[in-house]
Formats: structure tokens, sequence, C-alpha cells
């Protein structure tokens, strides 16, 4: 087992900490939405996926009901092609739309991302760079492009790993971790 996905073990997920009255997703087809895969606060197993409309851009607006510890994400989708592959990831914003974050790089965001087909397609742990995701009221990834270049990107899971900042952790563990 990679040390990846040993952590992930140790790494509770924080679906059950999501705000659904303020979550939404910009640019998302009726019917096929984010609520419909993260309602239940596990990570989607049905055939309930989020599709993009007009072109391949998603904006995930996810809020949590508490401050958390975000270490990594997981996007999953079963069509590779549309499956997202350029993400740019930011945090604790008020409102966001597409064009604050098209151009935005790093620093101004909190990570860009790309992202293989393997990861989407096998639901593999995206590590973040733990220390620009500490204290998370609002995370907010934007799916700039995806795989095949075609004019819908499709996300058929995902989950959030890290903890509630008011748990607390043995600190030596999460050094530990972070050597792995």
């Amino acid at each position: 087992m990679s040390s990846t996905w040993t952590r992930m073990a140790r790494t509770p997920s924080l679906l059950e900490h999501l705000d659904l009255s303020q979550s939404n997703c910009l640019n998302e087809v009726e019917g096929y939405n984010l609520k419909g895969i993260v309602a239940d606060k596990i990570r989607n197993t049905t055939d309930a996926h989020l599709l993009s409309d007009v072109d391949e851009q998603l904006l995930l607006n996810i809020h949590f009901n508490q401050r958390v510890r975000i270490r990594s994400i997981v996007l999953h989708t079963t069509d590779p092609q549309k499956g997202p592959k350029t993400i740019k990831l930011l945090v604790n914003r008020t409102a966001i739309a597409f064009e604050d974050v098209l151009d935005a790089e790093e620093p101004e965001v909190a990570q860009v991302l790309e992202v293989s087909d393997d990861t989407v397609k096998e639901g593999q742990p995206i590590e973040l760079k733990f220390v620009r995701f500490q204290s998370v009221n609002s995370l907010h990834i934007f799916v700039e492009s995806n795989h095949g270049g075609g004019e819908q990107t499709r996300i058929d899971s995902i989950d959030i790993f890290g903890f509630p900042c008011g748990a607390t952790k043995d600190l030596s563990e999460l050094k530990k971790q972070q050597d792995d």
C-alpha cells in the first residue's frame, strides 16, 4: 500500500461537515449537479454525476459548517476524457465568479494542479499543500479544462480529506504523515 493511501486511511472525510445550503456549482447542467453527488454527505456511489453545461469549466463552491484543515481531495469520473485536468483551488471567498479565477495563478489562488486522467479515473487522492488549507470555511474548485478538450466535464464523486479545526490531533502524527 502506498504512503498516500496509508495516510488517506488515517485521514477522515470532511463530507459530513458540508453546509449544503450554501454549497453550489456554476455552469452545471440541471439534474446533473453538485448537490446530487454530495447530498448524502458520503462519497457518491450512485449513477448521479455533475456535468458542465455550456463549456468544460465548472466552479464548485463548497462550504463547511465549521472550520476545517484540508489534506487532499478526490475527484472521480467514469469517463476520463471528460475528467478534470487543470484545476485551481481557492479558500474562504464569500462570492466568486469565473472572471475571478480565469487568469489567477498562485499565490492569488491557494493551489493550481494538473490532474492526470488515471488519477480521476481511479479516484486517487490529490495531495494539497497542507499549509495553505489550514483554516478553511469554504473551498472553491475551478475546473479550467478536461482531458479530452471537449465541451463537457464530468465528475461522478468528490471527497475531501482532512480534520475539523476543533478536533485535537497528535502533532507528532501529523509530522510523521508529512514526512512519508
